[in-house]
């Protein structure tokens, strides 16, 4: 099985919801992944979400049916950054 990677953006002054910014597998994941550990953005791994995300199409709004695990990933970063 490859390795996926979602990666989403979230601004409130431009929008309601993050919006799925990049995604992709295999070599495509590899570099979303490096893309954020060299920028020092939180990963979280999560197979059945990632696999949700990656339905959604890109620079799109994720839907509302997705804020609750959504939810849980900002909840998962503010933890680690405290911000």
């Amino acid at each position: 099985m490859k390795q996926k990677a979602v990666a989403l953006k979230y601004d409130p002054e431009k929008g309601s919801a993050p919006i799925v910014s990049a995604k992709g597998e295999g070599h495509t994941a590899q570099n979303i992944i490096k893309i954020a550990e060299l920028n020092d953005i939180p990963i979280q791994k999560d197979e059945d979400l990632v696999e949700i995300l990656s339905k959604v199409e890109l620079d799109k709004e994720v839907p509302p049916e997705m804020y609750k695990a959504i939810a849980e990933v900002f909840s998962f970063i503010y933890k680690m950054t405290k911000k």
